[in-house]
C-alpha cells in the first residue's frame, strides 16, 4: 500500500505524463512569537479572514496554506504557529508546542520569502533566540514590525537593526498601515521563478482551488483520525497528529493527484457537541469546520470503528445531506477491528438503521494509519463526483416521468389528489430538481421519496443527496 500512496497520491511525486506541471507560485511564511500578529496579517494579505485570530497566544497550531495574489503576482502564503521558548515539559501544552515549533522550522526551511513578525518595543528571549536559529535563512528574511499604529514604539523597534537586518517594516496589521509598502518589499524579495520540474520540495499543502479539482472535507468528532488521513492522502505533515482531542483549529488545505484528477483536502476540527466546547478558540474552530461543508463536493464522515456512533455524527451528516453534498462514512482504524466479513455487515448495518434516510451513502472500512482502503475510498470519490455534476436533459427526464407515473399513479382520493405535469433539473453539485403539480400542496412525502428513488434507480444518482422541489403547475394555484 506505501507502493500505492508514492505512484498514485502526492502531487510531488504522482504527477503523469499527461497532468501539467502545477504553476510556480513562491511560498511566503509568516514566522514569528505568539501573539504578534501573524494570522491577521495573513487575513490582510488574502483581503478576507482566513485565519483564526485571537488574543490567546498560541491559537495557530497547524500551518494555514493559501493561494493569494500580492501585487498582481501569484504566491503561497503560509501562517505558522508561533515559536515560544518558555514551553512546558511533561504536559500536553507542551507535547503541542514542541509540535508546533518543529513543524514551523520545516515549513521555513522550505519557504521563498521568511517573513519574520516582531510585535512593537523591545525585543524578547523568545523573539532573539528565533532569530538565532533563523541565521542559515538570513538572505530570506524580511523583518517586520506590527502594532505600530499612530506611531506605537517605533524608536524602539529600530533597535531590530542592531540584530543583522537592513531593513526593517513599521505595519499595523489589523489597521492596514503601511501593509501597502510590505507588499512591495515581498515582491522584491521573491525570486523570478521557481525550481524545475513539477515536484519541488514542500509543495504538497498548497490551499488554491485548483478548476476541476474534488474538493473533500473531512470531518467528524475529535481523535477520528482526521489529520492522520489528510497527512496520508497528501503525503505531507501538514497537519499536527496528536492523541489529545482539539490540536486541530484552523481548517488545514492540501492537494494531491491520483489517476490523473486532482483533489483538495479540508482537514477540519473534531466538531464536539456545543455543550463541550469551552473556549472561544474551539467555539470558531467548530465553525469554520462547519463552515467547509459549503466549500467541499464530498464530506468524508471520519467514524472511529471502535466507538459507537453518537448523536454528533449523525448531525453532521445530516447537515451534508441537506446541503446536497457527496457522502461517505469511512470507518477508520478498521485494522484493529479483527478480520471478518460479519464484523463489517453488522457495523454496516447498524449504521444504516441509525442514519435512516441516508442508505446511498457509501460506508467504507479504512485505516488512515497503514492507508488501507484508500483506493477504494478515491475511487469511491471519482465516481460520486461525477453523479454530483450529472445533467439530465429535460426530455429524458419526463420521458421517465412518464413511465414512473404509470408504474405508480397518484393516488385519487378527493383530497389527495395531484398531477405532475413535469420535471426539470435546474442545478447540478449540489443536484436539485423541481416537479411542477397541481394541488402542489397534496403532493405526499411518501410520493417524492418514490420520485427520489426512481432517479437514483433510472438515472444513475445511486450515491448522492438529491434536493428535490414541488412547485404550483398554474398561475391559479400559486396565488393560493
Amino acid at each position: 500500500m506505501s507502493d500505492y500512496i508514492e505512484e498514485n497520491v502526492h502531487e510531488g511525486a504522482a504527477q503523469t505524463k499527461a497532468d501539467p506541471p502545477p504553476a510556480y507560485r513562491p511560498r511566503v511564511a509568516l514566522a514569528g512569537r505568539p501573539n504578534v500578529g501573524k494570522s491577521t496579517l495573513f487575513n490582510r494579505l488574502l483581503r478576507r479572514r482566513r485565519s483564526i485570530t485571537d488574543p490567546t497566544p498560541g491559537v495557530t497550531r497547524d500551518p494555514v496554506s493559501m493561494g493569494a495574489v500580492i501585487l498582481g503576482r501569484p504566491v503561497e502564503l503560509i501562517d505558522t504557529g508561533g515559536f515560544k521558548l518558555d514551553r512546558e515539559h511533561d504536559s500536553i501544552q507542551g507535547d503541542l508546542e514542541r509540535e508546533v515549533v518543529e513543524r514551523t522550522l520545516g515549513i521555513l526551511k522550505g519557504a521563498d520569502l521568511i517573513v519574520l513578525i516582531f510585535e512593537a518595543g523591545e525585543l524578547t528571549l523568545e523573539d532573539e533566540e528565533f532569530i538565532s536559529l533563523l541565521r542559515p535563512y538570513q538572505s530570506k528574511l524580511l523583518a517586520v514590525v506590527n502594532k505600530t499604529e499612530g506611531g506605537r514604539r517605533i524608536s524602539e523597534s529600530y533597535n531590530i537593526l542592531s540584530y543583522g537586518f537592513d531593513r526593517v517594516i513599521m505595519i499595523s496589521a489589523e489597521h492596514g498601515d503601511n501593509v501597502g509598502e510590505l507588499e512591495e518589499a515581498i515582491i522584491a524579495a521573491l525570486p523570478e521563478s521557481g525550481p524545475e520540474g513539477p515536484g519541488a520540495e514542500g509543495r504538497g499543502a498548497g490551499g488554491t482551488q485548483t478548476q476541476g479539482s474534488i474538493k473533500l472535507a473531512l470531518l467528524g468528532k475529535p481523535n477520528t483520525g482526521k489529520s492522520t488521513l489528510s497527512n496520508r492522502l497528501t503525503s505531507s505533515e501538514a497537519s499536527i497528529v496528536s492523541p489529545h482531542p482539539g490540536t486541530t483549529r484552523d481548517v488545514v488545505e492540501g492537494e494531491f493527484t491520483f489517476k490523473k484528477r486532482k483533489f483538495q483536502v479540508l482537514d477540519t476540527a473534531g466538531i464536539r457537541r456545543k455543550t463541550k466546547v469551552s473556549e472561544n478558540i474551539e467555539y470558531y474552530s467548530v465553525n469554520r469546520a462547519i463552515r467547509a461543508i459549503d466549500q467541499a463536493d464530498i464530506v468524508i464522515l471520519i467514524i472511529d470503528a471502535q466507538e459507537s456512533l453518537t448523536d454528533q455524527d449523525k448531525k453532521i451528516a445530516a447537515l451534508a445531506h441537506e446541503k446536497g453534498r457527496g457522502i461517505i462514512l469511512a470507518l477508520n482504524k478498521w485494522d484493529t477491528m479483527g478480520e471478518g466479513k460479519n464484523t463489517f455487515n453488522a457495523v454496516r448495518d447498524r449504521i444504516r438503521f441509525l442514519f435512516g434516510q441516508m442508505e446511498y451513502a457509501p460506508i467504507l472500512p479504512l485505516s488512515a494509519l497503514n492507508g488501507e482502503g484508500l483506493e477504494k475510498l478515491l475511487n469511491t470519490c471519482i465516481t460520486m463526483s461525477a453523479q454530483l455534476h450529472r445533467q439530465i436533459e429535460t426530455s429524458v427526464l419526463n420521458q421517465h416521468l412518464s413511465k414512473w407515473l404509470v408504474e405508480y399513479p397518484p393516488p385519487l382520493g378527493k383530497q389527495s389528489r395531484f398531477k405532475v405535469r413535469y420535471a426539470v433539473q435546474t442545478q447540478a453539485n449540489p443536484v436539485r430538481f423541481i416537479f411542477f403539480a397541481s394541488r402542489s400542496h397534496a403532493v405526499s412525502e411518501p410520493y417524492v421519496a418514490y420520485l427520489r428513488n426512481r432517479i437514483r434507480r433510472d438515472l444513475g444518482f445511486s450515491l448522492i443527496p438529491l434536493l428535490i422541489e414541488v412547485r404550483a403547475s398554474s398561475t391559479r394555484e400559486k396565488g393560493r
